[in-house]
């Protein structure tokens, strides 16, 4: 694709309906030639996003989880549309806050 100065053409992607819940999704190819569900339509602030979850678009179409923390403000990310799914149930995002929420005595407050 050197030097076409256009998008990498990628067969199969497109948007797909989600066997649980019926919506749509968008099926796009990854930087390591693979392909993600994505939520279609949806950008978020990177920030608000667990790192292993920050999916970027990249000028080619292709996109990658970005894993930097601290991240810009300004940057956007996408989802898995697993995450939005309401027919699936919602993965353990940050296990370390729900450890942390299993540990904690809360003082009576009788």
């Amino acid at each position: 694709m050197r030097g076409s100065g256009g998008r990498v053409t990628r067969i199969g992607g497109g948007q797909f309906h989600c066997p649980y819940c019926g919506l749509q999704q968008d099926r796009v190819a990854t930087l390591e030639h693979d392909w993600v569900l994505l939520e279609p339509g949806m950008r978020l602030p990177a920030h608000l996003v667990p790192a292993e979850q920050r999916w970027i678009e990249l000028s080619d179409g292709r996109v990658t989880v970005y894993g930097v923390c601290p991240v810009d403000a300004t940057q956007q990310c996408r989802i898995e549309h697993r995450l939005a799914c309401a027919g699936q149930a919602l993965p353990d995002l940050w296990p370390w806050l729900t450890t942390l929420r299993g540990d904690a005595r809360l003082p009576d407050v009788g």
